[in-house]
Parts: C-alpha cells; sequence; structure tokens
C-alpha cells in the first residue's frame, strides 16, 4: 500500500539505499542527495505524499511521480550544491523508507513472517546485479556531466532533474484530485475552493473581448468577504512597466518578527508585471498579506533550475517561517504538495516586535476559533 500523509517511517540504512542506486546515485531516475544519508535510521512522519508536482524547470504544470513521498519540512541545506539557499523540499521513494506502526515498530506483511519481510528489498525493482553505488559516486554526482567552459560549475540535484523523473500530468486527469483526498494531502473543503476559483478565474482573465471580467473578480470578492476569505489573488502591480520600483533595506535577519504589508499596499509596489526588481509577486503570497511571521532566512544565492548554474540576487530576500506556496491558486498545478517556499523583498515587509507579534498572533488565533471556515 502507499504511503499517506500522516504515516510514520524510518529511513533505511546506508547500506540498504545504496544498493538501490544506480550508478549515477538514482532509482528511477530520481537523485538521492548526499544530505539525506544524515537521516538514514530516524523516524519521521510523511507530511504529504509526492504523487505529483510541479514543473518548475520547463514550465509545462503538473506532473506525475510514482511511489513518492515528503517528509515532516525535510529539506535541502545546500552544503553539496555551493551553498544553495533555495531550501527546497526533499523528495523520498518509498523504497527508501521502511513503514511503521504508530507505536514505531516496523509494519510487516500479515502473510509473511518478520524474517522474510525483513529480507524484502529496499526498491520497488529487484536488488541490481551490478555493484552497488558508493557514498562518493552519490557526491559526484552532485556535478552535471556536462560541464559549462564558463560560469560554472553545473549542479545535479532533484530540483534541476525534475523532467527526468517525473511524467507529464494533464490538469484535467481527475485522478489527481480523488488521489489528493484519499492519501490525506488535501480535503474535500480544499479541493472544492480550488475548483471554486478555478471557475472564477477562468471566466474572469482580462482581456478586451471579456467584458464580463471586472464583474465577476468584484463578485468574487464580495462573496469570500463573507467568511473572510483572501480576496481575488490575480491582479496586477500599479507601476507603470519601464518605471522604477521602491526598495526598502531593513537587513532583516533569522529570528526577526515582521508583518506582511496588506495586498494594496504590495500592488503599489510592483510593476505591472508583478515584480519589483525583478522578484515576482506570485498569487499564493496573497493568503499572507496582513499577517505576521518570524523570518526564517535571507536569500542571496540560488540554483537556476533550468540551468543547474548559480544565480546571485542583486537585491537579496528573506524566507519566512512556514510560509510556502500551497498551490491554491496556480495554474495547471492546482494542490501541488511541493512546498516551495516564498520569496520577500523588504519592500513587501515591516519589522515589528516580539511583543507585537505576540499580540497579532493571539488575535488571528482568536479569529481562527470564532470563524472555523474562514480562509
Amino acid at each position: 500500500m502507499p504511503l499517506n500523509a500522516g504515516d510514520w517511517v524510518q529511513v533505511r540504512s546506508k547500506a540498504e539505499i545504496l544498493r538501490s542506486l544506480d550508478a549515477n546515485g538514482r532509482l528511477d531516475n530520481l537523485p538521492f542527495m548526499p544530505q539525506m544519508f544524515d537521516y538514514c535510521g530516524q523516524k519521521f512522519r510523511v507530511v504529504k505524499r509526492a504523487h505529483k508536482t510541479c514543473d518548475t524547470v520547463n514550465g509545462t504544470g503538473g506532473r506525475s511521480l510514482p511511489s513518492a513521498v515528503h517528509l515532516d519540512n525535510m529539506r535541502c541545506d545546500g552544503q553539496a550544491y555551493g551553498g544553495c539557499q533555495a531550501s527546497c523540499l526533499i523528495f523520498w521513494k518509498e523504497a527508501w523508507l521502511k513503514p511503521l506502526n504508530e507505536d514505531g515498530r516496523q509494519k510487516t506483511d500479515s502473510a509473511a513472517s518478520p524474517s522474510a519481510a525483513a529480507s524484502q528489498p529496499p526498491t520497488s525493482q529487484p536488488l541490481r546485479s551490478q555493484k552497488a553505488c558508493t557514498e562518493e559516486a552519490v557526491r559526484a554526482h552532485t556535478l552535471a556531466a556536462d560541464q559549462p567552459t564558463t560560469g560554472g560549475p553545473k549542479y545535479s540535484c532533484q530540483a534541476t532533474t525534475l523532467p527526468e523523473f517525473t511524467g507529464p500530468l494533464p490538469w484535467w486527469k481527475f485522478s489527481q484530485y480523488v488521489e489528493d483526498y484519499n492519501s490525506g494531502n488535501a480535503s474535500l473543503r480544499q479541493l472544492v475552493s480550488g475548483f471554486v476559483y478555478a471557475s472564477y478565474y477562468l471566466l474572469s482573465r482580462p482581456g478586451r473581448r471579456n467584458p464580463i471580467g471586472p464583474p465577476f473578480r468584484w463578485l468574487y470578492d464580495r462573496v469570500v468577504s463573507l467568511w473572510g476569505g483572501v480576496p481575488f489573488p490575480r491582479r496586477p502591480g500599479l507601476i507603470p512597466l519601464g518605471r522604477p520600483t521602491p526598495q526598502t533595506d531593513l537587513n532583516l535577519q533569522p529570528g526577526e518578527w515582521v508583518r506582511v504589508k496588506s495586498y494594496a499596499e504590495i500592488l503599489a509596489s510592483i510593476d505591472r508585471n508583478n515584480k519589483n526588481k525583478g522578484l515576482f509577486f506570485d498569487a499564493e503570497m496573497v493568503p499572507f498579506c496582513g499577517k505576521v511571521f518570524r523570518v526564517r532566512t535571507r536569500v542571496a544565492r540560488f540554483i537556476g533550475e533550468n540551468t543547474g548554474l548559480m544565480v546571485k540576487l542583486r537585491t537579496p530576500a528573506v524566507i519566512l517561517e512556514n510560509v510556502w506556496c500551497q498551490s491554491r491558486y496556480s495554474d495547471r498545478r492546482m494542490l501541488c504538495p511541493r512546498r516551495i517556499y516564498s520569496w520577500w523583498r523588504e519592500e513587501w515587509l515591516e519589522r515589528v516586535t516580539p511583543e507585537q507579534a505576540g499580540a497579532s498572533l493571539a488575535r488571528a488565533e482568536r479569529l481562527a476559533e470564532s470563524s472555523p471556515n474562514a480562509a
């Protein structure tokens, strides 16, 4: 049986995992990354089944991925990849994990003895006949085979090779949404909300030949306001293209508290392409407007997923704790479980004291208790 959200697992031993990998350190084309060895033997909870994901390499939309999960909030630390600060959520093949009962003991097939279950190979395929992969080979393959003559090094990780271990997944394939619900990835309410938004989005897209767009967006805002929901999240910024966008330097550091500015304030700081100094303000960031969060880290460099090369930001951004894409408003990839962190310009944030943050969080908690259906 496939793993579901909430299941407990134990990461297999290094030797077991190495036996499952090919000479390139992969299983079913999915790379096993060096930092993942640090978790061997440890127990974790499955946070999402990774039966689908989003293509951030070629931008084709949704992608399917068999027999994989995400564990807790386990992310790449970038140490094996030139200090990349993107903190991507790690993919785990089910073959690298041992399912556990709630009491922490390994699950076994009721029809088999414990010794027989323990002898099963740690992969969805038969054990490889060739010599097992080595940890040195896994580390060596963090660099791509086609190194450029300039601008390198070129890295190879789960994010840069995503099209190689996933397959196409059309947005209209309904079975993916059934699996979202059956796996525990999404509630029925989340599915219904997603379909409602998608329907409104298709009807309200701006254009000269779509006169019903503005009234539909107005109606959307009025309806969701009845339960404190998020306003229509796809509006263009107010600054004309070619005009400079404002910049604020708060020098925010990990651990500090900030309040995200209102959606209206942020629209006033981005251009018609929804960018500030080249950084895109995405619809998935709108639900966090007006709320208080702690700074997780600063972002100054990351690996470009479509090139494998290190990119340095001219203007650093910040990542906020537990603020990631929920895939509520994403085109062709609704309810993707990948949880990519949102990047924030300091222009979109304002520093608050710990006391102010505590008061805001307490108010938000009281509001959630009084309005359980708020979204």
